[in-house]
């Protein structure tokens, strides 16, 4: 009997486009790899939704708050629906950039140092040594994210805008410069490491999605010593916040920081994005696995209370 699929997608957040790319491609995916597959672009009623589709798994493509915070979760265990990507405490963890360091950090996994001040606070005055980044606290995609360069008069008026909906709290962590580096967790095992190139300020908004934003290298062009360390710390990252199915944890690496540099992870991802072009995709791609082959298997790896 083939298995029907609901593939959810789209919902409110800030990366609501985002969402709708990735779940299109993966509906795509599995529909070619054989699945009965019905889209669903995600509103408040999603519970009745599910309730009368009676799905036989979920293949979760929601990205921000709600999506990838431990709700939608929650309410997939609620229904007995088998879903894909991280349970609701690994969720919630990792979407609180806050209490994902400080899981992390006890892991043995090195974070950027930092502190959580209201925006208010942060847009009066300097609350950390220049350079230094702002970001929301649970937000994804790059949204609401400067950096205040080395120097700079005054920290960024934007954060105060009306339209900010990110909360009232930011974190203001120390600026790490030098490489960008990123690495799948597929199961127990990590995918390559891809160095990401761009000619913007940063791996912003812009960057991850616009054509020509960013270029991927894959594998990373860095010594075997800080590759397989990058694979480790994801790994224990992934681990730590009790993950499950795929993640992607991303790092910044200065290289001319001591003989052997100083790698941070930044953060890690539960809800990746799945466009075929998107960052893990191609590490999977790397490894030997297709899209159809990566899609089916994070459906096959859906469950409950896990």
């Amino acid at each position: 009997m083939t298995k029907h699929v609901a593939v959810l997608m789209g919902g409110w957040s800030n990366e609501r486009p985002v969402s709708l790319k990735s779940g299109r491609e993966c509906s795509d995916a599995l529909t070619r790899a054989g699945y009965q597959v019905t889209d669903i672009d995600v509103g408040r009623d999603i519970a009745n939704v599910l309730m009368n589709l009676k799905p036989d798994a979920v293949f979760n493509a929601l990205h921000g708050p709600f999506g990838e915070s431990g709700m939608i979760q929650g309410l997939l265990e609620l229904l007995q629906i088998p879903y894909s990507h991280s349970g609701v405490l690994a969720s919630a963890l990792a979407m609180d950039k806050h209490q994902a360091k400080i899981v992390m950090k006890a892991a043995g996994v090195p974070v950027t140092d930092h502190v959580i001040v209201p925006r208010g606070e942060a847009a009066r005055a300097h609350v950390m040594a220049t350079p230094y980044v702002i970001k929301p606290i649970a937000d994804g995609s790059s949204f609401g994210v400067h950096i205040v360069p080395q120097g700079a008069n005054r920290p960024p008026q934007e954060i105060l805008r009306e339209d900010w909906n990110s909360g009232d709290d930011v974190m203001v962590e120390r600026f790490i410069p030098g490489r960008e580096l990123t690495c799948a967790v597929m199961g127990d095992v990590a995918l390559g490491v891809t160095e990401i190139v761009t000619d913007l300020s940063f791996y912003n908004y812009e960057a991850k999605y616009a054509e020509g934003g960013s270029v991927h290298i894959v594998p990373a062009q860095i010594s075997s010593k800080i590759y397989d360390k990058v694979q480790k710390m994801s790994l224990a990252a992934h681990a730590a916040l009790g993950c499950r199915g795929v993640t992607r944890s991303d790092f910044r690496f200065n290289d001319a920081a001591g003989e052997d540099g100083e790698l941070v992870c930044l953060e890690i991802n539960t809800q990746p994005g799945m466009t075929q072009t998107s960052l893990v995709p191609e590490q999977a791609a790397h490894a030997g696995h297709t899209f159809e082959e990566l899609v089916s298997w994070m459906v096959e790896d859906a469950s409950c209370n896990r």
